[in-house]
């Protein structure tokens, strides 16, 4: 029989440690990363599940979006308890170096377990949760454990090239792709051997909890688990596919579809006519076709008003390169609408003066700015490992930090 007659559901490393505690270590005050997408396959939430299986949590940590994920992205939830657990909960978003350090030191933990569910992309911030908690794991010698779960747009891939430390922020902060093409695990065991001990001057003590039964071809449809939506404007697989790309849009003065039912598949704005969608689909990109669109969002940018661009539709997820794709479509509207067509700007942050393009932030420099500005094909940004197309995340990362197959295993 082939794979897919046979399907093998994934276990994720939350599951597993509900199912052998000694997995976690010899922690005796364990604190627990999570949100909402922190749950088992039941849809029960891991807090509960490892609580009754007497792993000995004392504490939770919430990321943007907050433990329940009712606010919107840049901000938190103010609850200083877990209504579920009665844990007491700390809130690490906004927070990084010594005064995140304080919120870890305050908790008493002698190990973190971490268990987010990222989607693969550099600009979400879930990873850079884990790292900013990573490096304070490392200054205060405490245990740091991955709960692995799916990349779930599959790990074959990684697109873009490595953020330039220059341009390093709370959407990047190590020199990693756009796509990154990892688990949460692989990336904190690439992180914690390279970025960590440049930051801190040394690793922090850290172990994955692995996954049974996942492999990198795999995308989230196809390992058994439940579908929850890794955060408010990323409500479906379709959306984290395209998001690699079309989250660049929040550099752009365009809408990329929040406050509609298809954020990050909906790109437009009030300038955009129907040439945009002609002309993308005459560039013939790989496992994607445009439909024109018009769309009215609820909130953010231009809410209220009516815009006209774009849906992307995927026709081949296993050849959809979404950065590609996204390149492609600033390029295009710089040509069709050069007057119109703009970037938006953000505070530099502590230690800056003025303001920043928020595309540099989120692309990692300003060449894709200013490639586009200047009228250039920006598809030559793209290499990695000395090609412009997608490649096995392997060559950025290294094989030593992989920890699962390509496809799956015999027997």
């Amino acid at each position: 029989m082939s794979e897919r007659e046979t399907p093998v559901r994934t276990r994720t490393g939350a599951e597993r440690l509900s199912a052998d505690p000694t997995l976690a270590g010899p922690g005796r005050r364990l604190g627990l990363v999570t949100n909402y997408t922190g749950v088992m396959p039941d849809l029960s939430s891991d807090a509960a599940a490892l609580l009754a299986s007497g792993v000995p949590l004392v504490a939770l940590f919430g990321p943007e979006h907050g433990l329940r994920g009712t606010a919107q992205a840049g901000d938190s939830e103010p609850d200083t308890h877990d209504p579920v657990s009665g844990l007491p909960l700390h809130d690490t978003y906004r927070s990084s170096g010594r005064g995140l350090d304080a919120v870890v030191a305050a908790a008493e933990v002698d190990t973190l377990l971490f268990d987010l569910q990222d989607i693969g992309t550099r600009f979400y911030t879930y990873v850079w949760t884990m790292y900013d908690l990573l490096a304070s794991s490392a200054r205060l010698g405490v245990r740091f454990v991955v709960l692995d779960r799916p990349n779930p747009v599959s790990g074959l891939a990684a697109e873009g090239p490595l953020l330039d430390r220059a341009y390093g922020s709370f959407v990047g902060r190590a020199p990693i792709p756009v796509r990154h093409g990892l688990t949460a695990g692989e990336l904190a065991r690439h992180l914690n051997a390279t970025a960590i001990p440049t930051e801190v001057g040394q690793p922090a003590d850290l172990s994955v909890v692995t996954m049974e039964g996942w492999h990198r071809s795999l995308h989230a449809d196809e390992t058994g688990l439940p579908w929850v939506m890794p955060s408010v404007n990323i409500p479906t697989l379709d959306s984290a596919l395209a998001y690699p790309g079309t989250g660049l849009f929040e550099g752009t003065n365009l809408s990329e579809g929040r406050g509609t039912t298809r954020p990050f598949e909906l790109i437009g704005a009030p300038y955009v006519d129907g040439r945009w969608a002609a002309t993308l689909n005459d560039s013939a990109l790989s496992g994607v076709r445009f439909r024109e669109a018009w769309f009215t969002p609820t909130f953010h940018k231009y809410a209220g008003q009516p815009v006209r661009g774009v849906q992307l539709h995927v026709t081949d997820r296993t050849t959809f390169a979404p950065v590609r794709t996204a390149l492609a479509m600033l390029h295009t509207l710089r040509t069709l609408y050069p007057c119109e067509f703009g970037w938006r700007t953000t505070a530099a942050g502590a230690g800056g003066t003025g303001h920043r393009h928020f595309i540099d932030l989120l692309w990692g420099s300003g060449s894709l700015r200013q490639s586009v500005d200047a009228g250039k094909d920006p598809t030559p940004l793209l290499a990695l490992a000395g090609s412009d197309s997608p490649q096995h995340p392997a060559a950025w990362a290294g094989e030593e930090v992989l920890l699962y197959p390509d496809t799956a295993t015999a027997g």
